[in-house]
């Protein structure tokens, strides 16, 4: 199938457009690891091949999960292609299915794979430690509203004016907004048609989308762990209904392992006890350091944003300047192994969760009993980890849309309890855990991180006992 052709001479040109600029034959190759075969289109390459987005090679992908899992030492810049990859793939498989009805373009195919690629240029270092641990605990609170996806837009438009890139404001505008489609910042959407086209790269309906596709495939490979998600059949029978995207009804539980999975890497990768515990070394690492280096201030300029990258810690560690002693020492017991100590942990209760205030330092210190070591602030680091399907406390599943077959011009919702009384009940985890940043002081946060416990739920909710040989230490 084509593109839509009214008719007109416009139409047939964009047709052309569509099959012929995107030939293997005009593009270059890179081998990636998951997807074979990458196929780079000129376009796309001028955005590759800047200084802005060649910076992506600096940034792991998991951050500092590297540290605990040594093959994840992959970057945003394979991750990039590989999204971009994958974009470009399901426009190509939806215009083969229903070119005709959709009126997919070349501009189409070229702004979603654009997004694709581009969705990420604006990532700060150590995953999303900078943005969600570092940049709210900057005393100016200048990084509060500070997000990763509002500055890629503004370093696609640096890059665009900085390297005399000719391209349709049009185009730039949409890709813009489908960067921002998931995020709290969403753009208001500049056309009312082809709305299905948001739903690929950063999906703000339901979560699905080639990103996830991507990144669930790549971590899971990296970390050498098993992956049995297969965003293909997804991909391969997925319908646009209603200027949606759908999928077949008997992909249900395909569509359920994609968030299943996702939560998965969360909990035993993402957000695993020692490398929440590294990262809190890190953020406490990079505050000490942002006076003098006034990272933070890099972060609303994409001129200077683009400089910062992972080695920023390598910096911090081979500096002689006496102003970095403490972030020095503190990048120093990372390299020897001497990390803040995990305590316990425990997942908060279904019936609390709503009502949830993060837990701090400053509640374990106060939860102390008299007697033994006086604990400081100081001394405790907390983690409040969030473990969900992507929709919060929600189900996934309730905001996607379903078709029973090819012929049927009807889509529909399944409910949960229709796919599986095995599924779960409650959509979301809060996990708190507790740590102390000194060996010797493990006992005495510990038992109270239990008091804690006793005075908020009444019950001790811990997942490990407090070992006795840890009580005396006190």
């Amino acid at each position: 199938m084509g593109a839509y052709n009214n008719g007109d001479d416009a139409s047939l040109s964009r047709l052309h457009s569509f099959s012929s600029s995107d030939d293997v034959r005009f593009s270059k190759h890179v081998h990636d690891n998951v997807h074979g075969n990458i196929y780079l289109d000129p376009l796309c390459l001028k955005f590759i091949d800047t200084e802005q987005f060649q910076r992506l090679r600096e940034l792991k992908q998991l951050g500092v999960t590297n540290l605990v899992y040594p093959g994840a030492v992959h970057s945003r810049f394979e991750h990039s292609l590989g999204v971009y990859w994958l974009a470009g793939e399901s426009v190509q498989k939806l215009k083969s299915y229903q070119g005709l009805e959709l009126g997919i373009d070349h501009f189409d195919f070229q702004t979603v794979k654009l997004a694709g690629l581009l969705h990420d240029v604006g990532h700060g270092p150590f995953s999303h430690l900078f943005e969600r641990e570092f940049l709210p605990k900057v005393s100016s609170g200048s990084g509060s509203n500070w997000s990763h996806e509002q500055m890629s837009v503004e370093m696609i438009d640096h890059i665009v004016d900085q390297h005399h890139i000719e391209i349709d404001p049009e185009m730039i505008k949409r890709v813009k907004e489908m960067v921002l489609a998931s995020s709290e910042c969403a753009m208001s959407k500049s056309s009312k048609e082809k709305q299905f086209l948001y739903d690929i790269v950063a999906n703000g309906r339901n979560g699905i989308d080639v990103d996830k596709f991507d990144y669930i495939v790549r971590d899971s490979r990296a970390c050498g762990l098993g992956c049995n998600f297969e965003f293909q059949r997804l991909m391969q029978t997925m319908r646009v209904l209603g200027d949606e995207i759908c999928y077949r009804a008997k992909d249900y539980l395909s569509v359920h392992k994609l968030f299943a999975t996702r939560a998965d890497l969360y909990r035993t990768v993402y957000t695993h006890p020692k490398v929440k515990g590294i990262e809190l070394m890190v953020v406490d690492a990079l505050l000490k350091a942002n006076s003098y280096l006034q990272i933070s201030s890099h972060i609303h300029d994409p001129s200077e944003y683009w400089k910062l990258d992972d080695s920023i810690i390598r910096t911090i560690e081979i500096s002689p300047d006496e102003e970095l002693k403490e972030s020095r020492d503190l990048i120093q017991r990372i390299r020897r192994r001497n990390l803040y100590q995990f305590c316990n942990e425990y997942a908060v209760p279904r019936d609390k969760l709503e009502n949830f205030k993060s837990v701090t330092a400053q509640d374990i210190v106060c939860s102390q009993k008299n007697g033994g070591v006086i604990l400081q602030e100081d001394d405790v680091a907390v983690s409040n980890v969030k473990i969900d399907l992507t929709r919060g406390r929600h189900n996934p599943l309730e905001s996607i849309h379903f078709f029973k077959d090819y012929e049927s011009e009807e889509k529909f919702s399944i409910a949960d309890n229709r796919i599986s009384h095995l599924l779960p009940t409650s959509y979301q985890d809060m996990i708190v855990r507790v740590y102390s940043k000194k060996p010797e002081l493990v006992g005495a946060i510990s038992e109270a991180f239990e008091n804690f416990q006793l005075k908020t739920y009444g019950i001790k909710a811990q997942v490990h006992a407090t070992p006795e040989k840890k009580k005396r230490r006190v």
